[in-house]
């Protein structure tokens, strides 16, 4: 399948476009002009809070697109083109469940902010990597927001200590994903970055074959299903190599960078 009719990219942030030090690349906004010069949308796609990745591409936040939160939230020119939400019942039964596996620090997501009722000094400092506005509350069931996530942290790994005990709570019910090492999503039964991109093919007019992604892994997955063109990058989790159809070179040798200028600015 040529890459020449590639019409939109979508792009996981950390272990993927973001270096081992969480920076861009170097080249990434002459990149972003050369793509928009030839009509090509870039969409950051992110477990991460919209407002940070507002933050994160100041330079190019008013035009660029932003899956967000895990595909739960999709943004452009400052409009939402998507919203997937989860009920307040579901929120109250999620809370409560992490609230009963020690270590675990939760981050309640909602359109407006996120909230903690966590002051952990760690856990404070992960957050603050992936959420611009956060809120402290003293009891996270009492916060009034529509809610599109709750994620949680545990530093000893969630694929270990979380996702056991909430796949056999939720997983028939919502979307549970191993969102990173440390990380764990749950969401809408419906909500991932891949439902997220197959509305935009179906809003914005462009296909499954002129769809390029990248990933690195478990939230990714979904993502790559929906993109003729999906990229596994060399250090991505076993399970996202299998999915893929390609490979690129490693987040630590600007491999998002490299696939897009060979295969579409060369």
């Amino acid at each position: 399948m040529p890459t020449n009719n590639i019409k939109f990219i979508a792009v996981d942030m950390d272990g993927t476009l973001l270096d081992e030090n969480s920076q861009l690349p170097e080249d990434f906004y002459s990149v972003y002009q050369q793509l928009e010069q030839r009509d090509i949308i870039f969409a950051a796609a992110s477990g991460r809070q919209y407002y940070s990745l507002m933050e994160t591409f100041a330079p190019v936040s008013d035009d660029m697109m932003f899956i967000a939160e895990n595909g739960t939230m999709v943004m452009h020119q400052g409009k939402e083109l998507y919203r997937c939400e989860i009920d307040k019942a579901s929120i109250s039964s999620i809370i409560q469940q992490a609230r009963t596996i020690d270590g675990a620090h939760i981050v309640l997501c909602g359109t407006q902010s996120a909230y903690i009722e966590t002051q952990d000094p760690q856990a404070l400092k992960e957050f603050a990597k992936y959420y611009h506005r956060c809120e402290y509350v003293e009891d996270l069931l009492d916060v009034d927001d529509d809610f599109i996530k709750v994620a949680i942290c545990h530093f000893d790994g969630t694929e270990e200590h979380v996702f056991p005990s909430f796949n056999s709570e939720f997983g028939q019910s919502h979307q549970v994903v191993v969102s990173a090492k440390i990380w764990l999503d749950v969401m809408n039964a419906v909500a991932s970055k891949g439902a997220a991109i197959e509305h935009l093919q179906n809003t914005l007019g462009f296909s499954f074959e002129q769809t390029m992604s990248f990933g690195d892994y478990l939230n990714d997955l979904e993502m790559l299903k929906a993109s003729y063109h999906s990229y596994a990058m060399e250090n991505a989790h076993s399970k996202v190599k299998e999915i893929a159809r390609f490979a690129a070179p490693s987040h630590r040798d600007a491999g998002v960078m490299t696939v897009i200028k060979r295969e579409l600015l060369d």
